[in-house]
């Protein structure tokens, strides 16, 4: 099918890529080539990914799925390796691609990095029920009510009446001046007869002045229309029927949907057969396997006898038994490869995946599997290998006890007494070591079932409900001009779309998959700055949607007066990181995060002692292992109050959210305007909007057209188009965000860690520092 070929021309490509990083051997100074060497990479891996996450999820041979994902969750992991080296090499979270995109071909809305659908339909069913359960937790304890309740005041019966008397003389009002109107133009009717009365126009003039104004108005008609389809052609106004969906894609939908129960279907029938295929093979194949292992075991050990005189030492179970007789070569082998193998962690996955694709797939005949259903050959195969080793352990205890017998009778050996203690001293050892580990690890609620600790969190408002985001719903456009600014020496404030890419790369993807979270470059922490209103809030419950992660607040207002003393803050913790491990992902955020850091806490905020967590933070931090998919995610507005030194140890990654550029501005106003209801038609400039409006966030943008956008104004769009003006009037009782205020983030980054080497780098200071340590060597 369609997307049978679009894997393979994918895997031809991921092929040649491969061959390509194998050959990148020599080292290389040219800071410039080297980037360009890695951006490339990185843009190729994403093109390679956009296509994999898409035949995984609509391709429905359950076998080749299984290797798809293999490979696909490879090509994840090599893309966030990729992207540490990048800002590794050019000391910053932001790259520019424009003049390696145009040599490629490619669109910066190809570099756009899609979240694996794979995600949330894995596990829809546990994230639904636990929605279900966090509901039925907040309506038994009151904290969420979703009736909204009336004030049931009485009011006086003499203000009453008032209230009806003006009412009822405002709609008397209405019908007279509406009566009145219709008597002003009934005689005004009658005069204008009189007066062209006396007159008595020619036929033919009246019927060329009728004629004129028809003519004109037909003219003007069809300049308006000619005028609109120049628009259309030039790709300036969007053609008739743009925003509906069409038919062909509710069939593509009705397809996928299809699919994904064929998918289901076969995936179940996968399963069984597992199952059952192995069992048939026990009955069929069972004995022989045994018999054969016997017999090569027995060859073993005469051959050992005729060579050394004596007979071998069986293997222990530890070692892998007889099996390690017969794969000595091949073990070797393979640790020769992989020492030659480039330090990534996820290129060996692939390669192997590649290899299996080539081995299997490439040209395998499946004319005669047109459902795509599973493949009972390749289950066979795979079962035979369990099947060995599973008859190999009764085996090798048989012969164990056969071997023994062979030295009794042939070489009366016996074995050595003390051999066998020291193996239990050992042994001994080894029991304590782990009782002293299990010890070090306390437990401080294990006697509580984790459904209790969940509720408790619930109840105390610790963990909390995120909100349906998607993160498609932040709304940005692409920086065209990153590139030139750079080379420049400008540094470009990143674009929100840049910032929506970090998002999926340091958030989404490894929280979304365990294989990337385990061997990709780890992140534990994310620090999202920027001033009021540009999506902070909304970036972290996207992440929590995306992902379907659970939600703690530990912000400094939430966590006031809760848990009280050391030992109730120490409970709180263990509580929210044991329920956060159990039912990971899980995503901690804490809210004006400098406030947990303040350099001075303000006289007002002291009774809240919003540095409680300062010295625990970084010690859960330590205790966070690659195994864990929890992610710690701070906001702030104002990170020029908190101390910068322990702010940074904490905040492994800092993205600063910009406020919106021009070019998404003029999407954010299209868009929300739109999704309020709005219908733009050209007496709405929206261009002149999104210049005028320079300095204002998304925030102040969605209360603008909320607060424009009345039910009434949208009722009465129809005779009274939209303008410019209405909104203009609207965001101008806002506070902008100026200049001065934006710089000053700007200047707080480059006190940041990774700002400070940027500044270093740009200035020559690395280069000298690099000189210094060749001298020291």
């Amino acid at each position: 099918g369609m997307y049978d070929k679009l894997w393979h021309q994918t895997q031809e490509a991921l092929g040649a890529l491969l061959d390509k990083e194998s050959q990148m051997i020599e080292p290389q100074r040219n800071q410039v080539f080297v980037f360009q060497t890695l951006a490339t990479f990185y843009i190729k891996y994403v093109q390679i990914f956009r296509n994999l996450e898409n035949v995984y999820d609509q391709i429905i041979h359950p076998q080749k799925r299984i290797l798809i994902r293999k490979i696909l969750d490879g090509v994840m992991g090599r893309v966030l390796e990729l992207k540490n080296e990048m800002v590794e090499l050019e000391l910053t979270e932001f790259h520019y691609f424009d003049d390696i995109l145009q040599d490629l071909k490619l669109t910066p809305q190809q570099l756009d990095i899609p979240i694996p659908k794979y995600f949330l339909k894995e596990k829809l069913e546990v994230i639904k029920e636990r929605e279900k359960i966090l509901a039925q937790i907040l309506a038994d304890s009151g904290i969420e009510t979703s009736e909204v309740k009336y004030s049931e005041k009485s009011i006086p019966f003499d203000e009453a009446v008032k209230l009806i008397q003006i009412a009822e003389r405002a709609r008397q009002g209405r019908l007279r001046a509406l009566f009145m109107k219709q008597i002003f133009l009934q005689e005004y009717r009658a005069k204008q007869s009189k007066i062209l009365g006396k007159k008595v126009m020619d036929p033919w003039a009246a019927a060329l002045r009728i004629q004129k104004a028809w003519r004109g108005f037909c003219q003007c008609k069809n300049t308006e229309k000619l005028r609109e389809e120049e628009m259309i052609f030039l790709g300036m106004t969007p053609p008739p029927l743009f925003n509906e969906v069409s038919a062909t894609v509710i069939q593509a939908e009705k397809v996928d949907r299809l699919r994904n129960e064929v998918q289901i279907k076969h995936e179940e029938d996968y399963r069984e057969a597992l199952v059952t295929i192995k069992n048939d093979l026990k009955l069929m194949e069972g004995l022989d396997i045994k018999e054969n292992l016997q017999d090569q075991i027995r060859h073993w050990f005469i051959e050992c006898r005729n060579l050394t005189g004596t007979f071998p030492d069986y293997p222990d179970v530890e070692e892998g038994g007889s099996a390690i007789i017969f794969s000595n070569k091949t073990t070797q082998q393979e640790e020769d490869e992989a020492w030659k193998m480039s330090p990534s962690v996820f290129l060996p996955a692939m390669k192997e995946g590649n290899n299996t694709y080539k081995d299997i797939w490439m040209n395998k005949d499946e004319s005669w599997n047109f459902s795509q259903d599973y493949d009972p050959e390749l289950i066979k195969e795979e079962k035979r290998k369990e099947l060995e080793s599973e008859i190999r352990v009764q085996v090798d205890e048989l012969m164990r006890q056969e071997l023994k017998n062979l030295k009794l009778a042939v070489d009366r050996e016996r074995e050595h007494p003390e051999k066998a203690r020291k193996k239990k001293e050992k042994k001994g050892k080894k029991g304590k070591k782990k009782e002293k580990k299990a010890k070090k690890d306390k437990d401080l609620t294990a006697d509580r079932t984790i459904e209790s600790l969940y509720k408790e969190l619930v109840e105390e408002g610790l963990l909390i409900r995120a909100l349906k985001v998607n993160l498609s719903d932040y709304i940005g456009e692409y920086s065209y001009l990153g590139t030139t600014l750079r080379q420049v020496s400008i540094e470009p404030m990143p674009s929100l779309l840049d910032v929506r890419q970090l998002i999926t790369l340091y958030g989404i993807w490894p929280l979304g998959s365990a294989a990337v979270h385990e061997k990709a470059p780890l992140v534990k922490s994310l620090l999202l700055v920027g001033p009021s209103g540009v999506g902070k809030k909304m970036l972290v419950h996207a992440i929590c949607t995306e992902t379907g992660a659970n939600l703690f607040n530990l912000s400094s207002s939430n966590i006031a007066g809760k848990y009280p003393g050391k030992n109730g803050l120490q409970m709180m913790l263990h509580a929210v990181f044991k329920v956060a491990r159990q039912l990971q992902p899980s995503v901690v955020w804490i809210e004006d995060t400098e406030k947990t850091f303040y350099k001075r806490v303000p006289s007002a905020e002291k009774m809240n002692e919003p540095k409680r967590l300062k010295k625990h933070l970084p010690k859960i931090l330590k205790l966070l292992k690659p195994e864990d998919r929890i992610l710690i995610v701070g906001t702030t507005r104002r990170p020029f109050d908190a101390e910068l030194q322990s702010f940074c140890k904490v905040y492994q990654k800092i993205i600063l959210v910009p406020r919106p550029d021009y070019a998404s501005r003029y999407v954010l106003w299209k868009q929300i305007i739109e999704r309020n209801g709005g219908v733009l038609t050209s007496a709405l400039n929206v261009s002149c909007l999104a210049k005028v409006t320079d300095g204002f966030t998304q925030g102040h943008i969605v209360q603008a057209v909320k607060g424009v956008l009345t039910d009434q104004r949208i009722r009465r769009q129809t005779y009274k188009p939209l303008t410019a003006v209405e909104f203009i009037m609207a965001i101008t009782s806002m506070n902008p965000v100026y200049k001065e205020e934006e710089e000053s983030f700007k200047n707080w980054y480059a006190e940041t860690p990774l700002g400070k080497k940027r500044a270093l780098a740009i200035t020559g200071g690395s280069t000298e520092k690099a000189k210094d340590s060749r001298e020291k060597k």
